[in-house]
């Protein structure tokens, strides 16, 4: 069995925040699933897993980059409670936003989304509806981190978070409908629904801002039924990307 030094398990639980994940351009996944699921989609700097791993799943332990290790070390540089048998290390990719492309489809725009779980059930969301590109505010949760990572069940291998200026990015896209869920806004049932556009999401516990909000072409609710029954405050960000995008869909 290759030795695991202390400094390699520091390093590789190091990843666990983002200064050091984008100071070193490097994420990491765990568990055999989220392992198995974006090894084919990603730069491999490392592998680290168990000898019955290793027996398991031979193809990949024969890759240069693995190395067969105790569950100690695993439990060293895992972030999760339960460790798994294997962690993947990976380059960050760089993607590009092709704002032309995107005039064409559906995408979705993240008004500073913090938390991780919620991002990354949004990111499997969008994946299961077949949008690809995802715009988020600097603001927004990283969605290299360790619990989006999990999250999102392997879908950040097929949707690209692009971060920037969301305002910005919004105010370059003059042709597009810009679509914001808000509790005053027209019943998402009986509305309009173009196939193509963009959906904001806001903030869990403000919304969306008052500059990206500007930018809304179409201003759009979820209601709760039946109608004037007392109910909870707001839906949770990711349910209701779920259902927004799910009402998208269904008028295509």
């Amino acid at each position: 069995m290759e030795t695991v030094t202390n400094n390699i398990c520091k390093a590789v639980a190091s990843l666990d925040e983002r200064k050091h994940r984008r100071r070193e351009g490097a994420f990491k996944a765990e568990g055999t699933k989220c392992v198995l699921d974006t090894l084919p989609h990603f730069s491999l700097r490392a592998l680290y897993a168990t000898q019955e791993w290793a027996d398991e799943h031979p193809d990949v332990a024969s890759l240069p980059q693995a190395v067969v290790t105790g569950r100690g070390e695993l439990r060293k540089m895992s972030s999760l409670t339960t460790p798994g048998q294997v962690i993947a290390v990976y380059d960050i990719p760089e993607r590009r936003f092709d704002i032309e492309a995107a005039s064409s489809s559906l995408i979705l725009a993240l008004d500073t989304i913090q938390d991780p779980g919620n991002l990354g059930t949004i990111i499997r969301v969008a994946d299961w509806y077949g949008i690809t590109d995802i715009l988020a505010s600097r603001e927004t949760a990283d969605c290299f981190a360790p619990k989006v990572i999990q999250a999102t069940m392997g879908s950040i291998s097929r949707v690209a978070v692009h971060y920037c200026d969301l305002t910005d990015m919004l105010g370059r896209m003059p042709s597009a409908r810009i679509y914001g869920t808000f509790l005053d806004g027209e019943d998402i049932d009986t509305a309009e629904l173009a196939p193509n556009g963009v959906i904001v999401i806001g903030n869990e516990g403000n919304g969306i801002s008052e500059a990206v909000g500007s930018l809304v072409t179409d201003r759009i609710t979820i209601p709760s039924w039946p109608a004037g029954r007392p109910t909870g405050e707001s839906l949770n960000a990711a349910i209701a990307t779920a259902i927004t995008i799910s009402k998208f869909r269904s008028k295509r």
